[in-house]
């Protein structure tokens, strides 16, 4: 269950130690942290974002996991899952891209000065 995983990763970002501290931050009762823990209870939409953008993660793969959760057919909850996990693979591919492409510029860059350097001292 996400829902489990994203109420435990805002708990680690807040040094929190119990769920009673997550219940007050969103204003309900600590006996509907177990209840979405246990999956009889289901994380809202605001919910979601708030504890995605408190935990660093991406809100909208946030709500992508628990839509997921939500979902009692196994068609459409494979689908939300494979949708989430389409998501978290571009933002990884768009990052190494960026990353690659600073590399070279950088990298460029520098063979430029070097080159400078050798002209002036030759």
């Amino acid at each position: 269950m996400y829902q489990s995983q994203l109420l435990d990763a805002y708990k680690k970002a807040q040094n929190y130690v119990q769920d009673k501290q997550i219940a007050h931050d969103l204003n309900v009762q600590a006996s509907r942290i177990g209840e979405m823990r246990r999956g009889a209870r289901y994380i809202s939409d605001e919910e979601a974002v708030f504890l995605a953008e408190q935990a660093g993660i991406d809100p909208e793969l946030a709500l992508l996991g628990c839509h997921a959760d939500r979902n009692e057919n196994p068609r459409i909850k494979q689908l939300w899952e494979h949708i989430a996990k389409k998501h978290n693979g571009l933002g990884l591919r768009t990052i190494s891209m960026g990353c690659g492409a600073l590399a070279l510029m950088v990298s460029t860059k520098t063979e430029a000065i070097l080159q400078c350097a050798l002209y002036i001292l030759c």
